[in-house]
């Protein structure tokens, strides 16, 4: 049964970039290697990245085939809530793949996260930092602290029954992500804690995968005071709202 639904999926994985000239042909690599018996797609979408990294896609689409690496750019920086909106009206797959392009999700875990979709029939495969298995490399004391902060104040208000609420690296079931996509409202850091806990709320089967993420290799980590703050405030709306 597995091997024959495994045949039957399409896997879309979306990847939002913005300046990841450095990084977007290492991903690329890594997906395909281990990709290998999986139908599967990227979706690349690119904010107008003024450092190449879109003519780096043009060259991997020469390399790997314009139908496995789709470019779906937009003008400037829009957010990464309706990145995902655009790359899903790409997507042909029933499955999506959400990950970031700069590393910190080694694509070494997508089997994993295919995996236990098919043994469970989940809606929404997670990667966690935060169950035995599971870690974080390359960030300091204060860094690791303020997330486990943030994911134990979010648990203990919103009760998702999710052990990592802001991590972005997610295998979605299409239906169930254009439902959940559709009813959030948040941006930037606070969009992946909303979409999991509306997730919840609606009755979508959870299941999640430990996996190590690994701090920025190229380029600065986009987390400062502003999007703790964000995330604070996301925190209170979400408690008002779901």
């Amino acid at each position: 049964m597995d091997a024959q639904q495994k045949q039957k999926n399409k896997y879309s994985i979306i990847v939002p970039t913005y300046n990841e000239r450095l990084n977007i042909s290492l991903i690329i690599y890594l997906i395909f290697k281990h990709l290998r018996d999986v139908d599967f797609e990227v979706i690349i979408v690119d904010d107008g990245s003024p450092d190449g990294t879109q003519d780096v896609v043009k060259q991997l689409q020469q390399v790997y085939g314009e139908d496995k690496i789709l470019l779906r750019a937009r003008p400037r920086k829009m957010g990464l809530g309706t990145a995902y909106i655009h790359g899903m009206k790409h997507a042909s797959g029933n499955f999506v793949v959400i990950m970031d392009a700069d590393l910190s999700h080694h694509p070494k875990y997508l089997p994993g996260f295919i995996r236990k979709q098919l043994e469970t029939s989940a809606d929404i495969v997670t990667g966690t930092r935060y169950v035995k298995g599971g870690g974080v490399h390359g960030w300091n004391l204060m860094r690791k602290l303020t997330s486990r902060g943030a994911n134990v104040l979010a648990q203990t208000l919103l009760w998702p029954g999710v052990s990592d609420l802001t991590g972005s690296f997610r295998l979605y079931r299409k239906s169930a992500l254009e439902d959940i996509i559709s009813c959030c409202v948040s941006k930037g850091y606070v969009f992946q804690m909303e979409m999991i806990v509306r997730a919840s709320r609606k009755g979508y089967r959870i299941e999640e995968v430990p996996i190590t993420f690994v701090d920025r290799v190229y380029g600065s980590s986009k987390l400062g005071g502003s999007e703790i703050v964000e995330y604070l405030k996301g925190l209170v709306y979400l408690l008002m709202t779901t």
